[in-house]
């Protein structure tokens, strides 16, 4: 699948046109919108009792990432909407992004690199069939064109996206780029969903929406190799499947969602009981790479659930598990993880744009990983050369300013206790600063 090129200067251009409506009750025919997204991290040295081949450097470290994307949509017929993303990225990851199960940057694409990329991020389709009951609005966004629909609706997604463009949403914590950045808190940690490298893949989901419930399912295309570019296009053969329940409800006056999520990646992936039996009958180091031979199944559930406590508080918090017998494929190497935090509009001091967030994670390995690791093996994000678990603690606090209606800047620290699941490192600090402009 050949990129499709797009000039950058038509790119910004392009991306200041905002909308147009044609049709009535503000239904959009087409719209244009822009964002950009500039972070700079800087991690100070902490101490280790030892390395391994990948682990987060002791040193201190500067990193940084930038995006750019231009979010176009038209209307091509009633219910039909086609959405083309162009983006552009580029940056220098902490410790060539290896070293932790919660990344501390949502932004850092797996490769990114000092020279620009530019790359088609998203082409699709999306078809919404109306089935009655109540109208609502939905607003014009990125990759939304703004409209009323049925709260009784079927919608069919189709092309090249991303898998959390759909599924493991929250209002609280979701978008990196203006909410948390760890990659432990931004989604479910366990939810080791189909993506390239760059997070993008192709494939297709189904939601159905009846007043306060909905339920989604969709099917998604595997990396040929783990988290590589490439994609395997036989769809039938080696994917990633996903279903979600969601409920809206209201609570003490306030609305909150509660989501259930089971999925199901079927790929050529080692496991690590293999290598482990492997390395016990050549007395050799652990290997993923030599028992990479067969096709797997890896499966997971996770709970998700946000809630208004008042207009201006809001709370997530969210519960992973996958079954950790097989390899990281598409996304990082967790097996559990249990996030949770609040994000806080600041009326309260007569800045009612502005927003504070707090947030912990605690990620966890299954015993399967835990062993692989300890005997000297080497995943593809994580290995100390030898282990002493113990589960990764991760802080996350920010305040985000916002400047004028289309810039915000963010303050941002995170703290880390037992980097990669070892105790004998650690712990570790991170603070960035984080510019987003988005029209």
């Amino acid at each position: 699948m050949q990129f499709l090129r797009f000039p950058v200067r038509a790119l910004i251009l392009l991306g200041g046109i905002t909308s147009m409506s044609s049709y009535a009750d503000d239904t959009e025919a087409y719209n244009a919108k822009f964002q950009s997204t500039y972070v700079w991290q800087f991690k100070d040295a902490f101490p280790a009792a030892y390395t391994g081949a990948n682990s987060l450097s002791t040193a201190h470290e500067k990193s940084y990432s930038f995006t750019a994307t231009a979010a176009f949509g038209f209307r091509p017929w009633t219910g039909g909407e086609i959405y083309f993303n162009p983006e552009l990225s580029q940056g220098v990851p902490l410790s060539n992004l290896v070293g932790l199960g919660g990344f501390t940057n949502g932004e850092m694409a797996r490769t990114s690199g000092s020279r620009m990329a530019l790359y088609r991020a998203r082409l699709f389709l999306r078809q919404t069939w109306g089935m009655g009951g109540e109208r609502e609005h939905l607003a014009s966004d990125m990759n939304q064109l703004a409209g009323n629909v049925d709260k009784r609706r079927l919608v069919w997604t189709i092309g090249n996206l991303a898998v959390s463009d759909i599924f493991d949403d929250n209002a609280y914590s979701h978008d990196p780029r203006t909410q948390f950045m760890n990659w432990s808190i931004m989604n479910q940690g366990a939810f080791d969903y189909a993506a390239d490298a760059r997070g993008y893949s192709w494939g297709t989901a189904v939601e159905w929406y009846h007043d306060n419930w909905a339920v989604r399912a969709g099917r998604f295309i595997q990396p040929i190799q783990p988290n590589q570019t490439s994609l395997d296009t036989d769809i039938f053969t080696h994917f990633g499947d996903q279903i979600e329940v969601e409920h809206s409800h209201t609570w003490a006056s306030q609305p909150g969602k509660i989501r259930v999520l089971a999925f199901r990646n079927r790929a050529i992936m080692s496991r690590y009981r293999d290598a482990l039996n492997l390395s016990a009958a050549t007395n050799t180091t652990p290997d993923l790479n030599a028992v990479r031979t067969g096709e797997q199944i890896k499966f997971g559930i996770g709970l998700n659930i946000e809630q208004a406590i008042s207009d201006d508080i809001g709370l997530f918090a969210r519960v992973g598990w996958a079954d950790g017998q097989t390899e990281t494929y598409a996304f990082t190497e967790i097996d559990q993880s249990i996030s949770a935090g609040a994000l806080i509009q600041g009326s309260a001091w007569g800045s009612a744009q502005d927003s504070i967030g707090l947030a912990f994670a605690r990620n966890a390995l299954s015993a399967a990983h835990r062993g692989y690791l300890a005997a000297g093996g080497i995943g593809f994000f994580i290995g100390d050369g030898k282990l002493n678990y113990q589960p990764e603690l991760i802080l996350e606090g920010f305040y985000r300013w916002q400047t004028t209606k289309q810039l915000n800047l963010t303050a941002d620290w995170q703290h880390i206790r037992n980097p990669a699941y070892n105790a004998d490192r650690g712990p570790v600090d991170v603070v960035a600063l984080r510019a987003h402009l988005e029209f």
